[in-house]
């Protein structure tokens, strides 16, 4: 099979507006929290979230298409344009129809949903839906969007498997171009669920914290006091090229990517396997996907959502997989810093797996303030700090509700 390299990389998230900004607020340990301003959330148990900052559609998009893009749209096409001018391509010497898009969103256009429902109801008489409705809100609208803009013809679809989404649209990317399928393929995910709907329904799961007195340090992967996650919103792009398409136009190469998995949990609409059995397996299908063994693997980006059940489950399953070589890995959750950007998780975290890779440094798990005793103290949780190492090979893993799991491992080239 075919070699995929990564070429191009495209951020918009909660620490930063741009790729270089995203690596920045990586390092520096920087927290994504603030109090919601996308609407009145002073009735809500939960009232932060990890909005993006300074973020002004019009200043971005013709108002014509503000109109006509959800929110989630928006993000993946300013990831896309980011990481189609950071690769270098020249669209004049690429064969259109061997060039796709594969995009992840768990939700889509949550906001177009609840806004149009709103303004629909409200309406005494014949309930009046805006035309752009369904074209606003179905998920796979981002990667059509995107594959229009620049006349991509290859594969095209949205993979959407909650918070496993994005990852499982970099995996399926992957296998499009070493399958030979494609040659170069956008790949990421995108979402914008921070609503009055997100909110109250992740709410009255108990699934987001409430820590409103301190929202900055709310997010606390592996800390005993974790009381659920932060919402994020955001998006993040990749551009994977087959390796010697890449090398033969000069690119600029950021990582290898050499394996994948996927597997379920079949246990749990919401919960995870406790022992982590669906979580074990996917990474050890990533592993034997990428012909390597456990000691080779330098760093783990977790899903680390700082739930009481999932952080431990995730903890388990590493330990399973790892044995020993456990407490001489590099782990951590950059949802403490960026929040959880649900469909969109993968992408983001799969970038700062090459983040580690690029600059020899671990992102931290910030807000750690209490060691869990149900969890091992000598396992490096990387806490607090950025730490400097050699990553050679770094594995994301990405977790959705349904019990879906994704793993995909990249390699310094």
């Amino acid at each position: 099979m075919k070699r995929v390299v990564v070429t191009g990389i495209g951020a918009f998230t909660p620490i930063g507006n741009t790729y270089q900004e995203y690596v920045n607020g990586l390092l520096e340990g920087k927290s994504g929290a603030n109090p919601i301003t996308r609407f009145d959330a002073s009735k809500f148990k939960t009232r932060f979230a990890a909005e993006v900052k300074d973020y002004v559609p019009e200043e971005r998009f013709h108002r014509r298409d503000v109109r006509r893009l959800d929110r989630f749209s928006q993000f993946a096409m300013i990831v896309a344009e980011e990481a189609m001018n950071d690769s270098g391509l020249d669209i004049s010497k690429i064969k259109l129809n061997r060039a796709g898009v594969i995009w992840g969103s768990g939700i889509g256009g949550f906001e177009t949903i609840e806004k149009d429902i709103e303004d629909a109801t409200l309406n005494t008489g014949t309930p009046r839906y805006s035309p752009f409705l369904i074209p606003k809100l179905i998920a796979d609208i981002a990667p059509g969007h995107i594959s229009m803009k620049y006349g991509f013809r290859g594969v095209n679809y949205t993979t959407m498997s909650a918070c496993a989404s994005s990852s499982h649209s970099i995996s399926a990317a992957f296998d499009t171009i070493r399958l030979g399928r494609c040659d170069v393929m956008i790949t990421g995910g995108s979402e914008a669920a921070i609503t009055k709907a997100g909110i109250g329904g992740f709410s009255s799961m108990k699934a987001l914290s409430e820590r409103n007195d301190d929202p900055l340090t709310a997010s606390r992967p592996f800390d005993k006091d974790r009381d659920g996650f932060l919402l994020g919103e955001g998006g993040g792009a990749l551009i994977l090229e087959e390796y010697e398409f890449a090398k033969a136009r000069g690119a600029k190469i950021y990582a290898e990517v050499i394996g994948a998995g996927a597997t379920a949990d079949a246990y749990h609409m919401t919960a995870p396997h406790p022992e982590g059995l669906g979580a074990s397996e996917v990474m050890q299908m990533a592993l034997n996907d990428a012909n390597i063994q456990p000691s080779e693997v330098d760093y783990i980006n977790v899903h680390g959502t700082s739930t009481p059940l999932g952080d431990i489950a995730e903890t388990k399953a590493i330990k399973k997989v790892f044995g020993d070589h456990i407490y001489d890995l590099n782990i951590s959750s950059t949802k403490s810093m960026t929040g959880h950007l649900l469909g969109a998780a993968g992408a983001v975290e799969a970038i700062a797996c090459i983040v580690a890779i690029n600059e020899s440094m671990v992102p931290p798990t910030i807000n750690h303030f209490t060691d869990d005793p149900e969890l091992d103290e000598k396992i490096n949780f990387t806490f607090n700090k950025a730490q400097k190492r050699d990553v050679k090979v770094a594995l994301s893993n990405t977790f959705g509700f349904g019990g879906h799991n994704s793993t995909v491992i990249f390699k310094k080239m």
